[in-house]
């Protein structure tokens, strides 16, 4: 058995510019921000993301670490658009390559079983395959002759998934309502990365919930990073709900005033100080 805990600067330290790289969660929901923040840190670029968008995205949109971004979506639930997102796109920042919820699903699938592509209806008689141009139709080799789409598998080099609990080995747990395609995230990345809210003993992960809540594998996971609130601003329930008034802070305000703020100190503990501190002056 082997001990897999890491910090932040730690995981950011095994990837490099240019790399694919998978980030869990669903929209502002259990994003693995902490270890977002980390990427931000450092001077990785160049990279291609794939993710069903939320403030993971945005972020790094705004930043211009994003050279592509693969991805169903970019939202922050409550706020239909993300906006620094938007920005970013509207300004040519980055190339996107938007394809159906679904059609992101199966090409996890694809690379998680280390196929190059898997048939699927979704995306047939819609504009995907239109603003797609280099996807592929195959036909069925059966009686039905049945045209699919050929939904290219979505390899990764890393992946970066949140959890509500893990142990040192990299088993990981979500107590929430919804895995959100994590452990795919895992399985199609050469490394995965999990950063929860708290680390626990293997035996106390069965005492929480039931066993299916134990989504991710020690096998498919390479790292292990604590980080309390790793998911702020986004939900991770049932730990803590998203932190809405943040997020609206954070959606309208100039990007270089809140990077200035809340993403200039030298580590995650300094974020927490002046989320804190915003608060605070809230409630005055």
């Amino acid at each position: 058995m082997t001990d897999k805990t890491m910090t932040p600067d730690e995981v950011v330290s095994r990837l490099r510019s240019g790399m694919t790289i998978g980030i869990g969660g669903w929209g502002s929901r259990r994003k693995p921000m902490a270890l977002v923040r980390a990427v931000l840190r450092s001077d990785l670029t160049d990279l291609t993301v794939v993710s069903y968008g939320g403030p993971d995205v945005g972020l790094l949109a705004a930043a211009g670490r994003i050279r592509r971004l693969v991805a169903a979506f970019a939202t922050l639930d409550s706020i239909a658009l993300e906006p620094h997102f938007r920005t970013a796109r509207q300004e040519g920042a980055f190339e996107l390559t938007e394809v159906d919820e679904a059609m992101f699903m199966w090409g996890l699938h694809a690379a998680a079983n280390r196929l190059p592509f898997l048939p699927v209806r979704a995306g047939i008689g819609s504009d995907v395959m239109r603003v797609n141009p280099q996807l592929r139709t195959v036909t069925s080799p059966y009686d039905d002759g049945e045209t699919f789409v050929a939904m290219p598998a979505l390899r990764l080099d890393a992946a970066l998934v949140h959890m509500n609990r893990a142990d040192r080995l990299g088993n990981g747990q979500y107590l929430g309502p919804d895995p959100y395609f994590d452990d795919l995230f895992c399985e199609a990345a050469d490394a995965a990365y999990v950063s929860c809210e708290r680390i626990v003993d293997t035996a106390e992960l069965t005492k929480e919930a039931a066993p299916q809540s134990l989504l991710l594998k020690r096998t498919s996971v390479t790292g292990v990073v604590e980080t309390p609130n790793g998911a702020h601003f986004t939900s991770c329930v049932p730990d803590y709900g998203r932190d809405e008034a943040f997020q609206k802070l954070y959606a309208t305000t100039p990007w270089p005033e809140f990077a200035e703020r809340f993403l200039s100190g030298a580590d995650e503990s300094a974020y927490r100080t002046a989320v804190q501190a915003w608060h605070e002056e809230q409630s005055k």
